[in-house]
C-alpha cells in the first residue's frame, strides 16, 4: 500500500497538489484517484486557497496514466468500477470553480495527459511529453482524451496522436498550443508558483467568474456565450471586490480582495 499517494501543501493562497507515486511514474491506482478526488473536494471548500497547482513527484513523470499492474488481474466488472472512480476524479478537476493548472514534469500520457488537459492550462518542463497511447495497449482513452485533445490541437494532429499512440514533445506541444510555456526542468515549479501567485493576487471571485464564463462559452454559439459573459459580469457589479478594486486603483494602492469559495 502506497503512503500519501497525493500530497497537499498550502503556500499562502496557492495549493500545491502532488501526485506521489514516483516509483511507478505517478501511475494512477485506485487509492490515488480516490485521494485526489477527496483533495479536490477539500480545496473547493477551503476559502483561503485561491489557485491550485497540480504536479507530479520527481522529474520523470507528471503521470503515466492508469496503473496497468494493478489492473492486470481485474475482471471487466472490476475494471469498470475502478474507471468510474477515475471518471469522478477527472470531473472534479474539470469542474473546480477555482483556477487550477498543471505543472508537467516528464511524461503525461494516457490518463495523465487527460488529467493535465482537464485543468485550465498547462506549463511544462523541457523534458515533458504528452500523448494518448491507449490504442497500443488494446484500449482507447476514456477520461476525456478523445474530446479534449482535438479541442487543444489541430484536428489532424489530434487524430494522428489518438490513432498512433505517438507522444508529443514539450516544444511541439507548446508550438501547437497544448502547453502555455516551457521551462527548464529545474525551474518548472518555481515558474508555476510565480504564475499562481500572479493569479492569486487578483480578485478570487472575479477570476472564478471569468473562468466560468470562458469554460461555458466554449460550448456555446457566440451570442449565447456573450449572454453567459454578461450574466457572470453582473455578479461582480455589486460585489465587494469590485468596490475594493476600483477604490484601490483610484487610491493608487494594492487592492485587498476577499477570499471566495
Amino acid at each position: 500500500m502506497d503512503e500519501d499517494p497525493v500530497l497537499l501543501e498550502q503556500r499562502g493562497a496557492v495549493a500545491l497538489v502532488t501526485l506521489n507515486r514516483p516509483h511507478v511514474l505517478n501511475a494512477m491506482n485506485t487509492a490515488m484517484s480516490e485521494r485526489l478526488g477527496e483533495v479536490m473536494d477539500e480545496l473547493a471548500e477551503r476559502a483561503a486557497v485561491r489557485v491550485v497547482v497540480l504536479t507530479g513527484a520527481g522529474d520523470r513523470a507528471f503521470s503515466a496514466g492508469g496503473d496497468l499492474k494493478e489492473r492486470q488481474s481485474m475482471t471487466p466488472e472490476q475494471w469498470t468500477r475502478q474507471h468510474r472512480i477515475f471518471e469522478r476524479t477527472h470531473h472534479r478537476i474539470r469542474n473546480l470553480r477555482k483556477p487550477i493548472f498543471a505543472a508537467v514534469n516528464g511524461v503525461a500520457v494516457g490518463g495523465g495527459c487527460e488529467m493535465a488537459m482537464s485543468t485550465d492550462f498547462i506549463v511544462a518542463s523541457e523534458n515533458a511529453r504528452f500523448g494518448q497511447p491507449e490504442v497500443t495497449r488494446g484500449i482507447m482513452p476514456g477520461a476525456g482524451g478523445t474530446q479534449l485533445l482535438p479541442r487543444y490541437l489541430p484536428r489532424g494532429l489530434a487524430f494522428q496522436l489518438l490513432m498512433t499512440g505517438e507522444l508529443l514533445p514539450a516544444a511541439d506541444a507548446h508550438r501547437w498550443g497544448l502547453v502555455n510555456r516551457v521551462c527548464p526542468a529545474g525551474e518548472l515549479l518555481a515558474e508555476a508558483m510565480r504564475l499562481a501567485e500572479v493569479i492569486a493576487a487578483n480578485s478570487p471571485a472575479a477570476v472564478q467568474q471569468a473562468k466560468r464564463s470562458a469554460r461555458m462559452g466554449l460550448e456555446l454559439p457566440l451570442e449565447a456565450g456573450i449572454e453567459t459573459e454578461i450574466e457572470c459580469y453582473q455578479r461582480m457589479v455589486d460585489h465587494p471586490d469590485r468596490y475594493e478594486g476600483v477604490d484601490a486603483f483610484n487610491g493608487r494602492r494594492p487592492p485587498v480582495f476577499q477570499d471566495a469559495y
